[in-house]
């Protein structure tokens, strides 16, 4: 596997692939296309500036100083008008990169944006495959990559619009000389391709490499509780250094390659056409003399001609790492993997809350089935609890239910209407969710418990809290509802944060209640409050439940006893207790243990 993974990053891209991904990544610049445009015109401007300051020394040379007619005054003259043109040139340059620079800020911000987006709509199958250091690596590096991305193309234009400029004015100087410089241009362009073809490769190593860095970066500072814990700093610097070291390798590889194709191949290029310039035009002048100011202002074409090159050669690196940014974040924008997808005309309401699952099978990598024929019916009002050892099928109920993961066996019946009939909007304002984990996020508790919706008030958030009995913590901490929340909630125990979590669920009034192992982690302090909250949120609301202690789910109207992905106790606590079956084994094995 690792050999497999390690050759698919060690190819070069073909030319086709490079096309497809400028061709595909060009279309994000269609909203601002109006400003790279005027900055394209800038750099045409500038070059016709560059091919006229020559001419202006040029004449000063051959017409005035060669010919010792130059005055105070002309002197003057052809001072200011060069400071003007160069002046000129100024202003031009600065408005073609401000403008440049503005359109590739708002281009690859707009990527940014889009690429986020796009992850949100993705299913949870794929957060299960891809890791998360990988991702906001994409999301961060990459996309910060292609703000100067963008100014190779306009490297290219203004190359472009330098030596076809510059080739001319040579050629009216010249023509034999001109194009004799002309035949390093098939040299430039074989170094060119030779580079580009034999760099994607180094670069698509590099941002690999940098890809695990960041991904075993998120792992450890995630982590880093139980790395402590465990004492595994030692372990993990070494894992991290390995890394560290092979992405410095390919840094180096990059150097190396740049070091030898870049910059000091043009530079010698550049000599090469100097000297053979000097030496063509000592050939003509064996014959007749030849002006001053006409070999200066041709030896200046040479390097308006070689520059531009210059640059295209050293943005040849930022291109190849762009294209490599690219093709990772459109990797991104091609995957398929999305949340599951609701009929075109779902405009179904959920009224009562009755749920019915018939014959639902499903799998996680459609090979092999988690879920086996899973059959159960919960009235409106009514608690189903699930309960089995670990991979029985649980949380893969909760998952099909949630619309998280798409099922291909079976129905699951709202109202005994399709779920696929129901908006996700209307399933996620409809369904109430409480993990085992309470997630926090960063910011106070009113707004973990708003979670962003404006239409919920303050006296909703507390009329919440007082309902599933947080009010009574919340209201003892010094700023209340305006407490300050860290990372992950931190700061706050776990029975607490369960609290504020049940709050967030019955905000928004839901007619159904998936309780996922919601009192697995909790404190027995809290567990008091814990239970008469969840008592209070299940009145009224059909609860489907995953219980880890089988004393909280004692009243349930129907327990389903889960084994290897079906059903193979239910009934009520009674009833299953009397079967002496599966379930009475785990009640009794918990009863002994407390």
């Amino acid at each position: 596997m690792e050999e497999k993974y390690q050759s698919e990053w060690s190819k070069s891209l073909s030319m086709k692939e490079q096309g497809q991904i400028i061709k595909r990544l060009l279309k994000y610049t269609k909203p601002f296309r109006k400003t790279f445009f005027t900055a394209i015109l800038f750099a045409f401007a500038l070059s016709i500036v560059n091919v006229l300051l020559p001419r202006v020394i040029q004449t000063f040379m051959d017409e005035y100083l060669m010919n010792y007619t130059a005055t105070t005054q002309v002197i003057l003259y052809f001072a200011a008008l060069y400071l003007l043109g160069v002046i000129l040139k100024s202003v031009i340059w600065f408005f073609q990169w401000f403008l440049y620079s503005k359109a590739s800020l708002q281009t690859y911000q707009h990527i940014r944006v889009k690429l986020f987006e796009k992850l949100h709509t993705l299913g949870m199958r794929y957060f299960d495959q891809t890791p998360a250091g990988s991702i906001v690596s994409r999301v961060t590096n990459d996309t910060e990559t292609l703000f100067e991305f963008w100014f190779v193309f306009l490297t290219v234009l203004t190359g472009i619009f330098a030596v076809i400029s510059s080739f001319v004015a040579m050629f009216q100087i010249n023509q034999k000389i001109a194009l004799a410089n002309l035949l390093f241009l098939p040299i430039l362009l074989t170094i060119i391709w030779y580079y580009q073809k034999y760099s994607s490769r180094i670069y698509r190593k590099m941002r690999e490499k940098l890809s695990q860095l960041n991904t075993k970066l998120n792992e450890s500072i995630s982590g880093m509780q139980i790395i402590q814990q465990f004492r595994q700093e030692k372990r993990l610097a070494q894992e991290f250094d390995k890394i560290n070291n092979e992405y410095l390798g390919t840094r180096y590889n990059m150097i190396r390659t740049n070091s030898l194709l870049l910059s000091p191949v043009i530079s010698l290029l550049h000599a090469l056409a100097v000297a053979l310039t000097l030496q063509l035009f000592g050939f003509d002048t064996l014959h007749s003399p030849t002006e001053v100011g006409l070999i200066y202002a041709f030896i200046t074409y040479i390097q308006s001609f070689f520059n531009p090159m210059s640059q295209m050669m050293d943005y040849l690196s930022i291109f190849t790492d762009g294209l490599v940014a690219g093709s990772r974040i459109l990797k991104i924008i091609d995957t398929e993997e999305y949340t599951p997808q609701q009929n075109a005309d779902a405009q179904a309401k959920i009224l009562t809350g009755k749920i019915e699952f018939k014959n639902v099978s499903f799998s996680y990598d459609g090979k092999n089935n988690v879920l086996n024929n899973i059959s159960f019916v919960a009235e409106p009002g009514e608690t189903i609890a699930l309960v089995g050892h670990t991979g029985s099928g649980k949380s893969s109920i909760i998952n099909v239910l949630m619309r998280f993961y798409e099922f291909y066996e079976g129905e699951i019946l709202l109202d005994d209407q399709d779920i696929r009939n129901f908006s996700l909007t209307e399933l996620r304002e409809k369904m109430g969710l409480v993990l085992q984990d309470a997630f926090m996020f960063y910011g106070d508790i009113a707004s973990n418990i708003r979670m962003m919706n404006p239409k919920i008030t303050d006296e909703e958030i507390v009329e919440a809290a007082r309902f599933v009995q947080a009010d009574k913590f919340i209201e003892s901490l010094p700023d209340d509802y305006h407490s300050k929340v860290i990372e992950r909630g931190a700061s706050y125990s776990s029975g607490q944060r369960q609290l504020i979590s049940f709050a967030r669920t019955i905000v928004t009034n839901p007619k159904i209640l998936v309780l996922d192992e919601a009192t697995a982690n909790i404190d027995t302090e809290t567990e008091g409050l814990i239970q008469e909250g969840l008592k209070n949120m299940r009145q009224g609301r059909t609860t489907i439940a995953i219980a880890h202690r089988l004393s909280t789910i004692k009243d349930a109207d129907l327990i389903l006893v889960l084994d290897k992905g079906r059903v193979v106790e239910q009934g009520n606590h009674d009833s299953l207790l009397q079967i002496d079956g599966l379930y009475a084994d785990m009640y009794k094995l918990q009863n002994n243990e407390y």
